[in-house]
């Protein structure tokens, strides 16, 4: 009996990306239908159902601002429920992309100009497992190895040890506070990345408790970043990874954040309870500010009580970055410069720092000033 091969629509307006998508989905198995802007796509989705759709954020030619895609995958999840979408681009921000994952439904996010074709037939492979209706992969686990995602919305500096640092170049570079993300979506997990990363963190990333488990024992940590369910799991059934990872966080004494899309309540309550969480965010609506202020207080705690700045002191660091002088300041606070000269001493002790352009770099790296 003959079976029909599942369909993919391509929406990219670049005929050397149609090309090569679709050469890598026909080699997968899949018939394949191409579009270049938002009235072709929408009428490859009126002529029949598809498995799975690749679609560019810009579909306006060289217009960069073009945000055409997100009306594909609007009218992918209105009139096309089953078809698993995957946005490919290269000028997606991350909040452009985290509404696409959140409100728009796409299965994940990837960078075009760290594309590699062996990592996008993975997260094909997984999107195609994971589609409505499509049979349970076996050996999911075992297709799609741990590896870092340099193919997704992150740079891939945001793995390294090397990540820039945010002191001036005259100082002398400080050590990177260092941060672990154990996700299993490949999106999220680069998100997450490239959020820590622009807060100064050098950032280990890994997809499953075994993986985390072993940066665990071998890295120290400001702060763990963690899914509650995570797909790899072991036991599927009986899924409670993230909460094995927050407890072993815990007893390495590094602080946790909870990001997750689905969670038992009695789980919820459990991570704060059992495992001491600083914050529980949902993916759904998820909020870069939330994150930043979690990690702040998660890096806070890491340092021990003594040293979180006062609320005076933080008044006095957000004027620093301003570029004031202690006169001004005193001026802005009506108190007096010697006043101001303690804080900033407090603000210099607390942070580690010998210069006010250190204090500035450390407290934005730390998320307690805004850049």
């Amino acid at each position: 009996m003959h079976t029909q091969a599942p369909r993919a629509l391509v929406v990219d307006d670049d005929p050397s990306w149609q090309q090569i998508l679709a050469e890598i989905l026909t080699d997968q198995g899949m018939a394949v239908d191409v579009a270049g802007n938002l009235a072709e796509a929408t009428a490859s989705l009126r002529a029949a159902p598809h498995r799975l759709a690749v679609v560019d954020l810009a579909l306006g030619q060289e217009d960069h601002r073009n945000q055409d895609g997100l009306s594909v995958l609007d009218a992918l999840r209105r009139h096309d429920p089953g078809c698993t979408a995957l946005l490919l681009s290269g000028h997606a921000t991350v909040e452009i992309a985290v509404s696409a994952l959140t409100k728009y439904g796409a299965f994940t996010c990837l960078r075009k100009e760290s594309f590699r074709r062996s990592e996008f037939r993975q997260v094909v492979r997984q999107a195609l497992a994971s589609a409505p209706g499509a049979a349970p992969a076996a050996s999911l686990a075992e297709a799609l190895p741990p590896q870092p995602a340099a193919s997704s919305l992150a740079p891939t500096a945001s793995t390294a040890a090397d990540a820039p640092a945010l002191a001036p170049a005259s100082a002398s570079p400080e050590p990177l506070r260092r941060a672990l993300v154990v996700e299993d979506d490949a999106g999220w997990r680069s998100m997450l990345a490239e959020l820590l990363t622009d807060l100064g963190f050098g950032v280990d990333l890994c997809r499953s408790y075994g993986e985390a488990l072993g940066y665990l024992r071998r890295s120290s940590y400001a702060v763990a970043v963690v899914d509650l369910t995570l797909a790899s799991s072991l036991a599927p059934d009986d899924n409670t990874d993230g909460l094995r990872l927050l407890s072993a966080a815990r007893r390495a004494e590094v602080p946790a954040v909870v990001v997750s899309g689905s969670a038992l309540p009695s789980h919820v309550e459990e991570a704060y309870q059992e495992h001491g969480i600083i914050a529980f965010l949902e993916k759904r609506a998820f909020d870069r500010a939330a994150l930043r202020r979690a990690v702040a207080e998660a890096v806070r705690l890491e340092g021990g009580e003594e040293s979180a700045l006062t609320a005076r002191e933080l008044e006095v660091l957000a004027l620093l970055k301003q570029g004031l002088t202690n006169k001004e300041i005193a001026e802005a606070l009506v108190i007096s410069e010697n006043t101001v000269k303690r804080h900033v001493k407090g603000v210099f002790l607390k942070l580690d720092v010998n210069t006010r352009a250190a204090a500035v770099a450390r407290g934005i790296s730390l998320g307690l000033v805004h850049r």
